[in-house]
């Protein structure tokens, strides 16, 4: 049975060079995917964690599998909050009339994987709160609402999520 993939797109009014800049983005929250902060050398074969903004939860961590930038990233990626499997995550951009197209594919899931439709439902999110951020400055109120009450309730999640619980990401499989 063949693994299965997420697929999503969005076209976003602004250049190749602004998108790239914002889904790389080092020094500082990142909007469009829940105001974590990316940690990373971005380089093939680096560990790559979205953090919280003050270091002491780690929500995404994963390894740099390609970098072609400003239009390719592609990282392996496991949820600390769930008890998914290990996946693909890539990030293709391409310039199109009046902006700059996005592609998520979010592959290798086992048929098995339970909830998946959740997964979905965030990609969606985060490709609509990327657009938001590039095309209008910010997310939307909705949005910012939702993270407060994250924020708040920092202290109820995984003991899993705490920097110093969460190893290191295995090697990228040869091959």
């Amino acid at each position: 049975m063949a693994d299965r993939e997420l697929l999503h797109g969005v076209t976003i009014a602004a250049p190749i060079t602004a998108v790239w800049a914002e889904l790389t983005k080092l020094d500082g929250k990142q909007r469009a995917m829940m105001d974590a902060v990316l940690d990373s050398a971005l380089e093939v074969g680096a560990p790559l964690y979205y953090r919280s903004p003050d270091g002491t939860r780690v929500f995404v961590v994963g390894r740099v599998v390609a970098l072609d930038p400003p239009r390719l990233l592609s990282h392996t990626q496991r949820l600390t909050m769930r008890d998914d499997p290990w996946t693909l995550v890539t990030w293709e951009l391409a310039e199109v009339d009046g902006g700059t197209r996005v592609t998520l594919r979010n592959s290798g899931w086992p048929q098995d994987a339970t909830k998946l439709h959740k997964v979905d439902a965030t990609w969606k999110g985060v490709l609509a709160a990327l657009k938001d951020v590039l095309e209008n400055g910010d997310i939307g109120a909705g949005l910012k609402l939702q993270y407060a009450m994250m924020r708040a309730f920092m202290w109820a999640m995984p003991a899993g999520t705490k920097s110093a619980n969460v190893p290191e990401p295995p090697p990228i499989p040869a091959g």
